[in-house]
């Protein structure tokens, strides 16, 4: 397998993980528990932000185009009201 599309499915993984993680998080009650799993999901969210710049720079993630600043504010005003 090459090497993009193996960082790119750790990248993926590592998405869904941390969807899973903030799941827990909200349902968990004892707060030690809330804590560690926190503490998993900041050092997997760091770990992904590291993953992802290395990507980047290998050409292997090409983000999509940056909205238009009228696109922008028309979603502000649409999730302030």
């Amino acid at each position: 397998m090459e090497e993009k599309y193996m960082v790119n499915d750790i990248l993926e993984s590592t998405k869904a993980e941390l969807t899973t993680y903030q799941n827990v998080i909200s349902e968990t009650e004892n707060m030690q528990l809330r804590q560690a799993i926190q503490q998993i999901r900041d050092d997997d969210e760091s770990f992904q932000y590291e993953l992802f710049k290395v990507a980047q720079a290998k050409g292997y993630y090409k983000p999509s185009s940056e909205a238009p600043q009228s696109e922008i504010d028309n979603i502000k005003n649409e999730v302030a009201n």
